[in-house]
């Protein structure tokens, strides 16, 4: 069964954007925060989460929930005013700004990207090079060759043709650091000032800017900076009343599959949730979600050391990390940390959803609970069992039996609601499958 993870639903929200996202003010340290009792949050189940990701050498760890800050927190000398490079994460930064280029009519990412790097921009043969095109850019499928001694060299004689653009997926850093040349070229405006006018200003971003790192340019920002952005995304483009983006058809396609050889990749966005993944260095395809713990609509902008933006709109939510290599966990795009820590959040839920509380007096025993295979049930003996179903944290029924007991071998580990109904009515009970 696929893991789903929507255990951060909090009860006084019915969906994901039944609610008016908070936005903070553009200045100042202003934002505001849950309360315990809004979060719905186990507070000792929370600390071992803390303790968990600052065990695993991170410096920021932010929640946002409706745009609220559910959990901030650093670790060591940093501070929400300490500075940290994106790495990577800030592709999906790039890839909007290529979006609102496109929008202002300054581009269009079906063309030639030679249109803006001119002719020669590679050493690949010149009808093979005029095949690659920006769109090709956004979604790493440029058909050059990754393998060469430095994949982040762009000076012409690194850039080497090895398939066709469009037939080939491959991560590969020199064609998208050269869309820092598509926007200044379609601009007429560096990187930073594009980004500046654009963006930053508009987000309240603060201290931020791209910055060269060898062959790379590296978005640097505080931590509450990199939560705006996303913040901005998870509504669609807009911050509060501004809108940064209007065109849905952009939007949509950068956080959607963009390509059929990579599921898991869009405009420079990683797509949770999908049939297959592919990952930096490999042409391997493996099976299933890229991220299987957590939410299946989660996207993420993803970066070296574990870096990441996690946006998941079915929940509302803004998961950002920053920090150094937990413990060699890491890679140019790290899954497995940010995986463990979306396994780990399902502990933190203190409340059964408001849509599975129905509930009328019964009196009813659940055990083991955790269980790994089974639950038994126990009714009062004045009572009968009709039967007993058994829910996800979304409400859906994924187990159910007349008997008082209940098969839960094929699911995967996590929190579940048991319904219990008998002839004097109903009760429900949080439950822990695995360990």
């Amino acid at each position: 069964m696929k893991k789903i993870l929507t255990l951060l639903l909090l009860t006084y929200a019915s969906s994901a954007f039944s609610q008016t996202l908070y936005f903070p003010p553009l200045t100042g340290n202003t934002w505001d925060t849950l309360t315990d009792q809004e979060r719905g949050w186990c507070a000792d189940s929370l600390q071992r989460l803390v303790d968990y990701v600052g065990d695993n050498n991170s410096k920021a760890f932010i929640i946002l929930k409706d745009g609220k800050i559910a959990l901030e927190k650093y670790y060591g000398t940093f501070t929400k005013d300490s500075l940290w490079y994106w790495a990577s994460a800030g592709k999906s930064l790039t890839g909007f700004m290529v979006g609102m280029a496109q929008e202002e009519g300054l581009l269009d990412i079906n063309t030639s990207s030679s249109m803006f790097l001119g002719t020669g921009w590679t050493v690949a043969p010149p009808e093979k090079e005029n095949l690659i095109t920006i769109r090709n850019q956004l979604t790493m499928t440029s058909g050059l060759n990754d393998a060469v001694e430095s994949p982040d060299c762009t000076i012409d004689t690194c850039l080497e043709y090895l398939a066709d653009a469009g037939t080939r997926w491959a991560y590969h850093n020199a064609p998208y650091t050269l869309l820092d040349g598509i926007i200044s070229g379609a601009s007429g405006s560096t990187i930073n000032q594009f980004y500046s006018s654009r963006v930053r200003g508009r987000l309240g971003m603060g201290v931020s800017a791209y910055i060269a790192s060898g062959d790379n340019n590296v978005m640097f920002s505080t931590a509450r900076a990199m939560a705006r952005f996303g913040l901005m995304v998870l509504n669609r483009g807009v911050w509060n009343q501004d809108t940064l983006m209007h065109d849905m058809g952009y939007f949509d396609a950068m956080t959607n599959t963009s390509q059929s050889i990579n599921p898991s990749y869009g405009y420079l966005w990683w797509l949770n949730g999908k049939s297959s993944y592919k990952l930096p260095g490999s042409q391997i395809s493996f099976p299933g979600s890229l991220m299987p713990d957590a939410p299946s609509d989660m996207f993420s902008a993803l970066g070296k050391n574990n870096q990441y933006i996690n946006i998941v709109p079915s929940l509302n939510i803004v998961l950002i990390r920053m920090g150094n290599d937990p413990s060699g966990l890491s890679g140019l795009v790290p899954t497995i940390l940010d995986n463990e820590i979306w396994r780990r959040l399902s502990g933190i839920i203190c409340e059964i959803p408001t849509a599975l509380n129905e509930i009328t007096p019964v009196t009813f025993q659940v055990f083991p609970n955790p269980a790994n295979d089974h639950f038994t049930i126990q009714v009062g003996k004045t009572d009968m069992l009709h039967g007993v179903e058994l829910c996800d944290m979304q409400g859906r029924i994924v187990a159910h039996s007349t008997q008082a007991n209940l098969n839960v071998s094929h699911l995967a580990s996590g929190m579940y609601v048991i319904r219990v109904k008998t002839h004097s009515g109903m009760a429900v009970q949080k439950v822990l499958i695995g360990k």
